[in-house]
């Protein structure tokens, strides 16, 4: 079990019928538009940051 959140919809249609795809990890299948797709985290944007100090 991970601690991370699941996705809420999909990106591309924006359905919220998502399930895990079995072939990769981390993958999430949407039943809607039949994508696949996954997420990644890159990090906070430094001028994000700079702007709120």
């Amino acid at each position: 079990m991970s601690e991370r959140m699941a996705p809420l919809h999909c990106p591309y249609c924006g359905d919220e019928d998502l399930r895990p795809h079995e072939d990769v990890h981390g993958a999430w299948e949407c039943r809607s538009c039949a994508r696949v797709f996954s997420l990644k985290y890159l990090g906070l944007a430094a001028s994000a940051l700079e702007a709120k100090r």
